[in-house]
C-alpha cells in the first residue's frame, strides 16, 4: 500500500508534468519553472527526494558570472563522453528551476531517466541545493557585486556559501577558482576534498585594481591584498602581505590563452598527470575561465582528458551569452550584461574584436550597438551598476549605439557621461523597434553588437524568434 508521503511525490509529478507540458504546448514558456514552483508546494522535499535516486550524483555550478556557459560546456562534455544526465540548459537556476528539471526528466513514479544531475544555480538559492542535493561535486566560480537589491553584499553570500559548503562529507568535491579570493577563502576548514583551477598566463593582467573589485581585502586579517597579476576586478594573483595568506597553488591550470577578437580563443590546459591544447569557439578571458572551470570539473569526473578537448572545439555558447546571428545577411552578436564586471569585460572583448579586425583587415571597422537595459527583478531593479561599468572604453570606438529597455534613458545618460555624443546615440524604448532601428542603420559587412539586460535578452530573442532569426530559448 502507497504511504501518504509517496502519493504526494507521485501527485507532485504528475502535476508538475502537466503543468510543463501545457505551458509548452499554449506557448506560454519554455515549462522550466511553474512545474517545480507547483511540486515544491505539494511535496515540499521531491528535489531531494529525487536526488538520492541518481546513481552518479549531482553536480553543482554557481558564480555570479559564467555559470550558465560553464555548465553547459561541463553538460556537453559529459553527454558527448557517453554519459545520461538532468541539466537545467533553459537557466532556470532557481530551487523551481532545479526541481522543474529534475521532475521533467524522472518518470511518475519518480525515477529519473539519467544518473547524474548538473544544476547551474542561482547565487541564493546555493545553500538551499547544496542541502537537498548532497551533491559529488560543487563548482563555484566567482563573486562579484550582482543584484544587491535581491543578495546583499559579496561577504555575505560568500558565508552563506561556506556554511552550507561545511556539511558536506569527505565523498563530496568542492572546486574552487583560485584567482577569486573570495572564492579561494571557501576552501578554508572543509570536510569535503578542495581542489583550484586558474589563469597561469599573466600577459592578460591589466596590473591595476579598478573600483569594481569586491574582495580586496584578506578574509583572515584584513589588509588589503597586494596583486603580481590583475586580469579583471579582484581576479588575479594576491598575497597578503601583513599575514601571508595568498592564492593557492591550481590544481587545473590555464598555463596559456591566445585570444583572437570575437570568435576563438587558443587554451593551453595542465592538470595532474597531463596537459592538452584546445580550440575554444568563444571570445573572450572570461569565456577562456568558464571553459577551464568546465574542464577541471569534467576531469575530476573521470572524463578522458581527449574528450574534454574535442567537446571544447565544438561547441556553441548558451542563448544570449555569446551568440551569433544571421538576421537576413547581416550579423548579429548577443552578449548578456547583467553587472559592472560582465559589462566592463564584454566591452573589452569587443574593443578586442575591432583591434583583432582592423589588424587583419583594409576595410575600417568601428561598433555599431544596440544595448538594452531592464530594470524588472530578474535584472535587478537597482540599475545604479552602469555608473561602475567600464563604459568609456567605448568612446574612440563607437559609429552608433541604440539605446533600449525600460531604463533606456538612464543609459543614455550615462554614455553622455561615458564620453559619447549624444549624435552617435538613439534611444527608442520600445524593443522590437529598437531593433529594426539598429538593424537599418547598420552598414554593408559590419556587426551589430547587442548588448541586453537578462528579461531585455529574452525579449529580444522572442523578437528574433518571430523573425525567424533563431529558435525559441526552450527549443535551443
Amino acid at each position: 500500500m502507497l504511504s501518504l508521503h509517496n502519493l504526494r511525490l507521485y501527485a507532485a509529478i504528475a502535476i508538475g508534468k502537466t503543468a510543463g507540458f501545457t505551458s509548452r504546448v499554449l506557448r506560454l514558456g519554455g515549462g522550466t519553472t511553474l512545474p517545480g514552483t507547483l511540486a515544491r508546494h505539494l511535496a515540499p522535499n521531491i528535489l531531494r527526494q529525487l536526488s538520492k535516486q541518481l546513481d552518479q550524483g549531482v553536480v553543482l555550478i554557481a558564480g555570479t558570472n559564467g555559470k550558465t556557459t560553464t555548465a553547459r560546456l561541463l553538460a556537453n562534455i559529459l553527454t558527448e563522453s557517453g554519459q545520461k544526465i538532468i541539466h537545467n540548459r533553459a537557466g532556470a537556476n532557481l530551487l523551481a528551476g532545479l526541481t522543474a528539471t529534475a521532475l521533467t526528466e524522472s518518470s511518475l513514479v519518480g525515477k529519473p531517466h539519467a544518473s547524474l544531475a548538473l544544476f547551474e544555480t542561482d547565487e541564493a538559492a546555493l545553500p538551499t541545493a547544496i542541502q537537498e542535493t548532497q551533491p559529488r561535486l560543487v563548482i563555484l566560480h566567482n563573486l562579484f557585486r550582482d543584484q544587491l537589491d535581491r543578495y546583499g553584499e559579496v561577504d555575505t553570500i560568500a558565508r552563506q556559501w561556506h556554511s552550507a559548503l561545511a556539511h558536506l562529507p569527505e565523498t563530496s568535491i568542492v572546486l574552487l577558482n583560485a584567482d577569486d579570493p573570495a572564492i579561494a577563502n571557501l576552501g578554508h576548514g572543509l570536510t569535503a576534498q578542495v581542489s583550484f583551477y586558474g589563469l597561469e598566463d599573466t600577459r592578460h593582467a591589466s596590473n591595476h585594481i579598478v573600483h569594481i573589485a569586491d574582495s580586496q581585502f584578506c578574509h583572515s586579517c584584513g589588509a588589503p591584498y597586494t596583486y603580481s597579476a590583475i586580469f579583471y576586478a579582484h581576479i588575479g594573483h594576491y598575497t597578503c602581505p601583513q599575514c601571508g595568506k595568498h592564492r593557492p597553488s591550481p590544481n587545473y591550470r590555464l598555463e596559456r590563452l591566445d585570444l583572437a577578437g570575437t570568435t576563438a580563443s587558443q587554451l593551453f590546459f595542465s592538470y595532474p598527470g597531463g596537459a592538452f591544447e584546445s580550440r575554444l569557439p568563444l571570445p573572450g578571458l572570461y569565456n577562456a575561465l568558464n571553459a577551464l572551470a568546465a574542464s577541471s570539473g569534467a576531469l575530476l569526473l573521470g572524463v578522458d582528458p581527449k574528450q574534454v578537448r574535442t567537446t571544447l572545439e565544438h561547441f556553441d555558447a548558451a542563448f544570449g551569452r555569446i551568440e551569433h546571428i544571421d538576421a537576413d545577411g547581416k550579423p548579429i552578436l548577443l552578449a548578456l550584461i547583467k553587472n559592472p564586471v560582465g559589462a566592463s569585460e564584454t566591452v573589452r572583448m569587443l574593443i578586442g574584436d575591432i583591434d583583432h579586425t582592423v589588424s587583419t583587415s583594409e576595410t575600417p571597422h568601428r561598433l555599431h550597438l544596440l544595448i538594452a537595459i531592464n530594470d524588472k527583478y530578474a535584472d535587478g531593479t537597482d540599475v545604479s551598476w552602469l555608473w561602475d561599468a567600464d563604459f568609456e572604453q567605448l568612446h574612440k570606438y563607437v559609429s552608433h549605439i541604440v539605446i533600449s529597455g525600460t531604463r533606456a534613458e538612464d543609459m543614455a545618460v550615462r554614455l553622455k557621461y561615458a564620453g559619447i555624443p549624444a549624435e552617435h546615440c538613439h534611444i527608442e524604448p520600445d524593443l522590437p523597434r529598437a531593433m529594426d532601428v539598429a538593424v537599418q542603420q547598420l552598414p554593408q559587412d559590419q556587426t551589430l553588437y547587442v548588448l541586453p539586460t537578462y528579461t531585455a535578452m529574452l525579449e529580444l530573442r522572442a523578437d528574433l524568434a518571430r523573425r525567424g532569426w533563431v529558435r525559441p530559448f526552450w527549443e535551443d
